[in-house]
């Protein structure tokens, strides 16, 4: 199993700490470097300034967002992000939710996993640096009736193939993201629910497409802090604020996957307390109502030890690449718990 890390939005009042994050990152061999957009910062910038600043370590868009770019446009972005960083890019790409798609990129949120299908099919034929031409229910290349014509890529990327990963939490989308994809974006990974929410579904779209799950990149997000075990109900504290916004603020009442999915974890009842107080102004009483145990499932908490007995269990439910987000209040503490995930890795016998 490799670890990975996530930078998340650039922006937010991290961004030396968040270049210095990820270039000790690359001096410890972590193997890919994650940035985030959603209405701030771009992520193509920010991996073009980190790959510019590192050595080793890949870089990937977790994710562009397919409301925000035409997927030419995506497939341009990624063919000239890894000829600039020497063969480091992996594209990760997500529908995003429908506040942001219509309200931000005024981009119809309907048909999401017909949309990702033919967005990445595009995507990959433009990559070939064939022709481009493409007939679908929401893309037609090129339009009918007018001066277009098929053109054809003109940067090389380093790569004939660029790793094509997707974000995904339902069922459905899961199981699409197994047959058309390289690997998945997970979010709120918990080891002991990973094969009945993710795994399975992965597993059938594989099978779907005549593969199996060998080579295919099975990569969560995942908190990190550390600290000693008796202080495990303080460090889950941070993280109560955090999980309050996905489970009960992401997306509105009858549209929210990270609600979904924390019922699917067995948490119905806390679930619909968290989104009800969220969504009537009440944050504090939203963070105050998650429970433990769920913060505990879906981050790394406490010793080096601890996280690493966490680690095993990821890695015996199939996961492949471990992407960890160090948490702390000063970038001291944020390149020790970044420290931590290596050793733990190597404790666990993972390495």
């Amino acid at each position: 199993m490799q670890l990975g890390i996530n930078l998340g939005y650039w922006g937010a009042g991290m961004d030396a700490d968040n270049l210095a994050v990820a270039k000790e990152a690359d001096k410890l061999g972590y193997a890919v470097c994650w940035a985030a957009e959603a209405y701030g910062s771009d992520a193509a910038t920010v991996l073009s300034w980190v790959a510019a600043q590192t050595e080793r370590i890949d870089i990937g868009s977790a994710i562009f967002q397919i409301p925000a770019r035409q997927p030419a446009m995506t497939a341009m972005t990624a063919a000239t992000l890894d000829s600039l960083s020497g063969g480091r890019f992996r594209l990760g790409l997500g529908v995003s939710g429908p506040q942001v798609s219509e309200g931000w990129y005024g981009v119809k949120f309907d048909k999401p996993l017909a949309r990702t299908r033919e967005y990445v099919e595009i995507v990959r034929k433009a990559m070939t640096r064939e022709r481009l031409s493409y007939e679908g229910e929401h893309w037609t290349l090129p339009l009918p009736g007018g001066p277009g014509k098929p053109i054809k890529l003109t940067v090389h990327p380093q790569r004939e193939h660029i790793p094509l990963y997707v974000a995904a939490i339902g069922p459905k989308n899961l199981e699409q993201t197994g047959e058309i994809a390289d690997g998945a974006l997970l979010i709120f990974t918990a080891a002991e629910h990973l094969e009945e929410t993710a795994i399975k579904h992965l597993r059938a779209g594989r099978e779907k497409a005549g593969r199996t799950m060998d080579g295919f990149d099975v990569v969560p997000m995942l908190p990190l802090a550390v600290g000693e075990d008796s202080r495990i109900d303080t460090l889950a504290d941070m993280f109560r604020p955090y999980t309050a916004l996905y489970v009960g603020g992401m997306g509105s009442r009858k549209q929210n996957f990270y609600n979904q999915l924390a019922q699917r974890m067995g948490y119905e009842k806390e679930a619909a307390e968290i989104q009800d107080k969220y969504l009537a102004g009440d944050k504090d009483g939203a963070a105050a109502a998650v429970p433990k145990e769920l913060i505990d499932s879906t981050t790394l908490l406490g010793s080096v030890d601890r996280i690493a007995d966490r680690m095993r269990a990821y890695a015996a439910a199939g996961v492949t690449t471990l992407t960890l987000a160090p948490a702390g209040f000063t970038l001291e503490e944020r390149i020790t718990a970044l420290r931590a995930g290596t050793e733990a890795l190597e404790r666990a016998g993972l390495a």
